[in-house]
């Protein structure tokens, strides 16, 4: 299928004919209105504009952003995700016990959407399920790159912008494929399906 199905293609569609397809095709058909309405009213997130859906292969993903202690953060990610800049990114960099990282268009870390932001760097503690940005030593050079911690990590602390936090799905965060080594680079890494902005669904 080449192009997008109006909705009224969609609801001709029956199950065999769909059943088959591949997933390239499958993701291509329009969700309805009201099937979309629903999603958005069942996650509960307090403010659907400042709230992400990230869905990964294992399972749906919430995550409510911080735009009162990171609007610039929070602003820049919202308009990324509106591009699909994240859609099919990796999760690079996956280390047991500590976290989870993607964000980065060449999948190794070195990368990002072009733009730095200063750092907005806050009193919010790196808990568990907190998402935070990376970057490199530079306190200004965050870009698109995020992570997802797997426990507290305390000596993160007023260090890295942290600007949201996993409130459902966290379990299948802890799914995600695990790298090797200090560096925790994964092989065949798992990736972000998609990320969407909740009051867009």
């Amino acid at each position: 299928m080449a192009n997008l199905l109006g909705k009224t293609e969609t609801k001709n569609i029956s199950k065999a004919e769909t059943k088959n397809l591949e997933s390239k095709e499958t993701k291509k058909l329009e969700m309805s209105k009201n099937r979309a309405k629903k999603i958005k009213h069942s996650y509960q997130v307090k403010d659907a504009e400042n709230a992400l859906l990230l869905q990964t292969k294992y399972g749906d993903v919430v995550i409510e952003m911080f735009a009162d202690i990171a609007p610039n953060h929070v602003a820049r990610i919202k308009e990324l995700v509106r591009q699909g800049f994240y859609n099919g990114l990796k999760f690079h960099r996956v280390i047991e016990g500590f976290m989870a990282q993607a964000g980065c268009p060449r999948g190794d870390g070195t990368g990002g959407s072009g733009k730095k932001l200063k750092a907005e760097f806050n009193r919010t503690p790196h808990k568990r399920g907190i998402v935070s940005m990376a970057r490199a030593m530079n306190p200004d050079s965050a870009d698109s790159q995020f992570f997802i911690c797997y426990a507290d990590c305390p000596w993160l602390d007023g260090q890295y912008t942290v600007w949201g936090e996993v409130t459902s799905g966290m379990e299948y965060v802890d799914m995600h494929k695990k790298g090797y080594g200090s560096s925790g680079m994964v092989d065949e890494p798992d990736e972000i399906v998609a990320i969407s902005v909740i009051a867009d669904l």
